[in-house]
């Protein structure tokens, strides 16, 4: 049987975005054990490959079977829109070991020494297993996020004017194929038996490594679906294209392919690490094309947000 939430006013009031580089990094462990699921990361594969030697992956594998359940307290799902690795880890290292050692126990049959290792002293497990996922992030993931973080931000801000625009009709309309909106219910293709949000609303996370796949939490967690980010194929592209010739002469070329690239709203940070070019640089630049009313900034939570103005658009080519 699919999921069907159901839906009260309050609970669509409460529909909010985010994302997790604690999600897409549990995720990745099964890119890494079944790459042909997942072919569009084979550049982020073959580059970490050769930096995998030393680091004991047993313990994680265990939690993080190839396919179906893995253990909830892994992923918590995010209690602000843009989280830090370093909160996201401080929180699984602060996870309740009665109910840790409750999910371990339904991955038992897979890995039955390992887990039951695990469960003999779960405080200790949960401290090696917080120490594991510090080291893969460290030499396989930090350096990639902030071209993972600028997918995932591109794609909830749209979700997000969806939304706004459209409500929950439009916003789930195009989320994934396993989902639908009936009015007053969520579907998700999944088997589970959750029926009903619990007062809290629903958390909607994109993932580039879960992708193309949905996953859903649930109490005693905070509601959460996880969909696949839009755009995952350009993930691993090298950088943005260069700026037209006459763009680049009139603003200069940095400036230009910063004009470009804010065809979808974005941070300073998520800019940076597109273009290849320092915060501090791209403040700059942003701050030009502001006085010049190219660009616009606008606040969301505690991050700036910069797009292009209708004057922006017009330089740009695309009114």
């Amino acid at each position: 049987m699919p999921i069907t939430w159901r839906f009260t006013s309050d609970d669509v009031a409460r529909i909010r975005f985010a994302f997790s580089p604690m999600w897409e990094l549990v995720a990745s462990l099964r890119t890494l054990r079944a790459p042909a699921r997942q072919s569009v990361h084979l550049p982020w594969l073959k580059a970490v490959r050769p930096r995998l030697a030393g680091l004991d992956l047993t313990e994680l594998f265990a939690l993080v079977p190839p396919t179906g359940y893995l253990a909830d307290f892994l992923t918590p799902p995010p209690d602000t829109p843009m989280p830090d690795f370093a909160d996201e880890l401080g929180r699984v290292r602060r996870s309740d070991p009665g109910r840790v050692t409750e999910e371990a126990a339904r991955l038992r049959a897979g890995a039955p020494e390992v887990i039951d290792r695990f469960m003999a002293d779960p405080e200790a497990g949960i401290a090696r297993v917080a120490d594991t996922l510090e080291a893969y992030w460290e030499r396989c993931f930090a350096e990639f996020w902030p071209r993972v973080y600028g997918l995932l931000e591109r794609d909830v801000l749209r979700r997000s004017r969806r939304l706004a625009q459209g409500g929950a009709r439009e916003l789930f309309a195009g989320l994934a194929p396993a989902v639908r909106w009936t009015g007053e219910r969520l579907i998700v293709d999944r088997p589970c038996d959750i029926e009903r949000l619990h007062g809290d609303g629903l958390v909607l996370v994109p993932s580039a490594f879960h992708w193309p796949a949905v996953a859903v939490m649930s109490a005693p967690y905070q509601s959460m679906l996880v969909y696949p980010v839009e755009g995952v194929g350009t993930l691993w592209e090298q950088g943005p294209p260069p700026a037209p010739d006459a763009l680049a002469a009139l603003i200069g070329k940095s400036r230009a392919r910063i004009l470009l690239a804010l065809a979808e709203p974005a941070t300073t940070s998520a800019l940076a690490a597109r273009m290849d070019l320092t915060p501090g640089a791209v403040s700059q630049h942003l701050s030009v094309l502001s006085r010049g009313g190219l660009a616009v900034g606008m606040r969301i939570g505690k991050q700036v947000v910069y797009r292009r103005t209708l004057a922006g658009d017009m330089l740009a080519g695309t009114r």
